[in-house]
């Protein structure tokens, strides 16, 4: 029998899922008029969940996370709605790894996706699997980059593909010839493909932007709630943007000369540093420019991309809205990872660095009032949280925990952060003309590298490498990582303290990796 403090902690938590699913199952009154009047007959005892999510989009990109100058009306709306957690981090700062993580609830050396172009194992269940209720509808929509890309899978009734340049990874009997919807959208408005039978993704941001992927998405979703606004229902849609090219129609929508360039934008990365994100930073410096000019043009249109995301978003939830939708459905708004635009001079993801690991994450959650939570948390725990806001009693045996409890004020599960990096070639580029920094042997190890982070609630983060440089940051004192603190000689106290939380932590996930 629970007594005391413990069982008062159980029944918040009880009372917290009764509020959210209650309450996200229409139990309070709702509609927009004759709307609302047509959704009178529809199920109102199970939730729904809105997941949207983007790619390559780091966390300062909207007010909540100290941002007031990027337009992001729809998603400032949706952060003061909702729970917002300041410091949310990625299991892997790449893709596929990571999106494994998100839509299974387990790690990337676990799932095997841990690198990009892996495909999730057909036998490695994703969350409408995990949840593994016949009344919902569930669909997928956008870039997915698991395997099989244009073809609905893991548990998604209907799928909405967005992207074309995945083919060589099809499973064997997949139709290498077939094409994804939007690019059947395109043909539709008369386009025709500007390469091998397809559309590029440059060809697609340079389009009308109610031809671009954001609007394709947002009419795809509004009509996937239209059609099911009377049953339980699962959307989850993936947004491409901001990610590279890095333009689109909205280049103009930010001027250049109201941006402040990353307060680490001048770090030089010393030789303490890992020899993997200094190549990195010398092949940035030759592909997006090494003056402070062409970084902030850099920034004002992925600036751009995100305002273009946004506007897509706002119609989503004002559909929600108008349907009578809203007082029954969960909405998360995340991103797979983020990118360093310009911090370190460097651009893109890949690296421990804050600005790639750390991503925003809101949940919207009917009835259960908006608040900030400080404490560190990963997307590891993402699936867990969303099963037990929709079925409770699901999710107990993944690797990660609900978040439920410290969204109601328990102190949490976990109060570590882990982060992995695992080998992966395509992660390590090389300016035209290769570079000075390391010879070939070296170039072969460091892209064979593992490494494994861990980040503290006292605001320490460790980074150890088996085969490059290790890191060491006091985030609180030097939020922009510019001092490597590892081989100080300073700090052998904390460094030991993190480094058996990392092992710990590995023995726990059965991670086999030596550092």
């Amino acid at each position: 029998m629970l007594k005391g403090n413990a069982m008062k902690r159980t029944m918040n938590r009880r009372q917290f899922i009764k509020v959210a699913g209650a309450s996200a199952a229409g139990l309070t009154a709702g509609g927009c008029g004759a709307v609302g009047a047509k959704t009178a007959g529809r199920k109102r005892d199970k939730p729904n969940l809105l997941f949207i999510w983007t790619d390559e989009q780091r966390a300062d990109t909207m007010a909540t996370y100290g941002n007031n100058r990027i337009h992001a009306p729809n998603l400032n709306k949706l952060a003061a709605e909702s729970v917002v957690f300041s410091n949310a981090y990625v299991t892997q700062p790449v893709c596929t790894p990571n999106r494994s993580a998100v839509m299974t609830g387990l790690w990337p050396h676990t799932t095997g996706c841990i690198k990009n172009n892996v495909p999730l194992p057909a036998d490695v269940p994703c969350l409408p699997e995990l949840l593994d209720d016949p009344e919902y509808r569930t669909a997928y929509m956008g870039k997915w980059h698991l395997g099989d890309e244009i073809f609905a899978q893991h548990g998604f009734e209907e799928w909405v593909s967005m992207e074309d340049g995945y083919g060589s990874g099809y499973s064997a009997g997949r139709d290498r010839s077939a094409r994804s919807d939007y690019h059947h959208f395109l043909i539709e408005h008369g386009y025709q493909p500007d390469g091998g039978g397809k559309f590029s993704r440059g060809f697609a941001a340079r389009r009308p932007i109610e031809h671009c992927k954001p609007k394709f998405l947002e009419l795809k979703a509004c009509d996937f709630l239209r059609r099911h606004r009377s049953e339980p229902f699962v959307l989850t849609i993936n947004f491409l943007e901001p990610h590279m090219p890095f333009f689109g129609p909205l280049d103009d929508e930010h001027d250049p000369n109201r941006i402040l360039l990353p307060a680490n934008f001048t770090d030089p990365l010393e030789e303490n540093e890992p020899l993997r994100y200094r190549i990195a930073r010398e092949y940035c410096r030759a592909k997006y420019g090494q003056s402070e000019r062409e970084i902030w043009e850099l920034i004002a249109r992925y600036w751009g991309l995100v305002t273009q995301v946004d506007r897509s978003v706002g119609a989503i939830l004002r559909t929600l809205e108008e349907l009578g939708l809203a007082e029954n459905t969960i909405v998360v708004y995340t991103s797979d990872h983020g990118d360093m635009m310009g911090s370190h001079h460097m651009v893109e993801k890949s690296v421990m660095y804050q600005e790639a690991v750390r991503i925003p994450w809101l949940m919207r959650i009917p009835r259960v009032k908006g608040r900030r939570i400080e404490q560190p948390v990963s997307q590891i725990d993402m699936v867990p949280t969303l099963l037990e806001l929709l079925g409770p009693g699901r999710g107990a045996d993944l690797p990660g925990r609900s978040l439920v409890p410290l969204m109601q004020g328990a102190s949490p599960a976990r109060d570590h952060v882990f982060i992995q990096w695992n080998p992966n070639s395509g992660a390590l580029k090389l300016k035209k003309g290769g570079t000075n920094l390391a010879s070939r042997d070296e170039l072969k190890r460091i892209e064979n590298e593992h490494s494994r982070a861990v980040i503290s609630p006292d605001g320490w983060k460790l980074c150890l490498s088996d085969v490059d440089k290790s890191q060491l940051f006091n985030l609180r004192d030097d939020p922009g990582e510019t001092t490597n603190l590892f081989d100080s000689g300073r700090h052998a106290d904390v460094i030991a303290r993190l480094s058996a939380k990392i092992r710990a932590w590995q023995e726990s996930v059965q991670d086999k990796v030596k550092l």
